[in-house]
């Protein structure tokens, strides 16, 4: 099982972006957080089958509505297996 550590860039801030990738990665069965970072950008860690944290991605470089995204970018690593569901990090 694979891990995506993934960065967006634009503007992903304050136009819930976090709720909306809560939403899509519970509803792929993706375990693992988003959080937003000091820079402006969103961290997001998920975990689970390829097909689910590929089609994360799609989903993420849409966005929800009031969102701008400039960039996805995703480094594949190992699955840590340390998460239990998916949630918003403050």
């Amino acid at each position: 099982m694979p891990r995506y550590e993934i960065i967006v860039k634009g503007r992903v801030q304050g136009v819930g972006f976090r709720a909306f990738t809560e939403r899509i990665a519970g509803g792929l069965g993706v375990k693992g957080y988003v959080k937003n970072l000091p820079d402006g950008t969103v961290e997001v860690v998920a975990e689970g089958d390829k097909q689910a944290l590929d089609q994360l991605c799609s989903k993420l470089k849409a966005g929800p509505g009031m969102a701008y995204v400039d960039d996805v970018n995703a480094i594949e690593k190992e699955s840590t297996g340390e998460f239990r569901d998916f949630s918003v990090k403050f």
